[in-house]
């Protein structure tokens, strides 16, 4: 069996960068914070379930060099980021026209609700430029990819993202639940809700102009 050994400096190096760049508020954290604000944290573990996969997606095009393979496919390269492009935007008037909860109520999320929010939470990850540049750009900086092994990718590097995702996510989660009494009123969910409209469409935005 071939080394799946990496060194700690590069490990420790990984974990700290990835753990700053998910804390750093983007589309993905704003989304979940406004989506466990009005749904609960079930349906926040479930969009937070959808960001993780979305970086282990962008994880494993820079650990196999996907990415490249990917440009060699343009059409369906230009197809997929224009989906992810027009679904933030979908997102984005979600969240704009999105009424007023209230949040004294026990949610029950049904199993459509979660899959929709893991779908919108792997969505959102496709489309956010900063988990796209911490991948393709600054991962490669971190890690020599060229000593990445299958077994080094999969016992070391998705389990160290997962666990580092999740334990960033459900911070931002529990926070928001925590706060839920303090976003009861019609102004305050109205200013939650247009910011991650306003966050998705931004981040559409920096797609479109980043490929352009």
């Amino acid at each position: 069996m071939g080394n799946i050994m990496l060194e700690t400096t590069q490990i420790l190096t990984y974990v700290a960068a990835l753990s700053v760049a998910a804390a750093i508020p983007g589309p993905g954290m704003t989304a979940l914070v406004a989506r466990s604000v009005s749904s609960g944290s079930l349906t926040g573990f479930a969009m937070l379930a959808g960001l993780i996969l979305g970086d282990l997606t962008y994880l494993s095009f820079a650990v196999f060099g996907l990415a490249v393979l990917a440009k060699s496919f343009s059409v369906i390269f230009v197809l997929v980021k224009w989906g992810a492009v027009i679904y933030l935007c979908y997102l984005a008037w979600q969240f704009w026209t999105a009424d007023h909860q209230s949040l004294n109520q026990a949610i029950t999320p049904k199993r459509k609700d979660l899959f929709t929010a893991a779908l919108s939470g792997y969505t959102i990850t496709l489309g956010n430029p900063k988990t796209i540049a911490f991948y393709l750009a600054l991962l490669p900086v971190i890690i020599d990819l060229k000593n990445i092994t299958i077994q080094s990718w999969s016992v070391i590097l998705v389990p160290v993202t997962g666990v580092v995702l999740l334990s960033v996510g459900a911070v931002f989660i529990l926070g928001a639940i925590g706060v839920r009494h303090v976003l009861s009123s019609k102004k305050a969910q109205r200013i939650l809700h247009r910011g991650a409209a306003t966050t998705m469409v931004v981040a559409a935005g920096s797609m479109v102009v980043r490929e352009s």
